[in-house]
């Protein structure tokens, strides 16, 4: 059995689960929490440190591995990261620098990056990376019996983690959350990560999972992959049906001040809307690709209507 632990966050999206596994009287944690006094508190309090030896990460952002440099220090554990994170932690200055280069590309002035800079600089969500760790595709000891599943959409870096009955998702499949795509820079091509292709291959991996007990990042648990897959698609296909008149708008800065008549005005919430209009443009670019892996799984049907609305126009 694995253990869940809720950590409270300072963060929009509430408390995060972490999760922990006893193999072989060895302790294993899966996520760690935010990067905040509170949660170095609960983990002293709640997790005997002395004994964890493996910890891995499902995605970097900062509620799920905010504490892995800390526990690094405070533990003799190994760390697992996915290798897309390792991948942007290596260049982070490069990642940034074209990330703001892609954001002018999309409309964005120099007041809003000089804002968004000033977010990104300050540490609030990029706390410190561990020093030492090990690729999560690339090397898990085999006796921990841990199976490790590439499923991008709302990061270029999701993994999920397969582990007896089990599967550790993240925040790839949440209940009654529509989580942004978010825009981020494929530093192996040096241009946007497409997370729309990676999407509708990923979800016709979580598909395959259903069998499994859904232990997710946020929220209640999971009774049914494919009722979360249907939320997600079904609020999908309704948002992307009012970007039909913007299609071809490439700024997307722009397409955010009409929507809400520049009434948004927390940089990082902009950037988060931003993430999701360019998913949506892309889905309105390629629908076929949609349609193909919902029909793989069995679940076209039960959007069909929406789907029509959207493709045909």
């Amino acid at each position: 059995m694995l253990t869940q632990h809720t950590i409270n966050t300072p963060y929009i999206v509430g408390p995060v689960h972490c999760y922990t596994l006893e193999r072989d009287g060895e302790l294993l944690l899966f996520d760690t929490g935010p990067y905040t006094m509170d949660a170095m508190g609960f983990m002293r309090n709640n997790i005997d440190l002395s004994r964890l030896r493996h910890i891995f990460i499902t995605h970097c952002h900062i509620d799920h591995y905010g504490l892995a440099h800390w526990l690094e220090k405070e533990t003799d554990a190994t760390i697992y990261l996915p290798y897309r994170d390792a991948l942007k932690m290596e260049h982070h200055h490069d990642r940034m620098e074209l990330m703001y280069d892609l954001l002018v590309s999309l409309g964005f002035g120099e007041s809003y990056l000089r804002e968004l800079r000033r977010i990104f600089e300050s540490g609030v969500l990029f706390p410190p990376f561990p020093k030492e760790y090990q690729i999560s595709e690339d090397f898990i000891p085999e006796e921990l019996g841990i199976e490790v599943i590439n499923c991008p959409g709302h990061s270029q870096s999701d993994v999920v983690y397969v582990v007896d009955d089990y599967v550790v998702t993240g925040d790839t499949l949440l209940r009654g959350i529509f989580q942004s795509p978010l825009l981020d820079i494929d530093l192996n091509t040096g241009k946007r990560f497409k997370n729309y292709d990676a999407y509708c291959k990923s979800i016709v991996k979580l598909a395959a999972l259903n069998d499994y007990t859904v232990l997710p990042g946020h929220r209640e648990s999971v009774s049914s992959i494919e009722d979360i897959l249907l939320f997600y698609i079904d609020k999908l296909l309704i948002r992307v049906e009012q970007m039909v008149p913007f299609r071809d708008q490439d700024n997307v800065s722009w397409i955010i001040e009409k929507f809400f008549n520049k009434s948004m005005t927390d940089v990082f919430h902009i950037y988060l809307k931003a993430s999701e209009i360019r998913f949506m443009q892309d889905l309105l670019a390629e629908p076929e690709q949609l349609k193909r892996s919902l029909e793989t799984i069995g679940l076209f049907d039960k959007v069909a209507d929406k789907y029509a609305r959207v493709a045909l126009k």
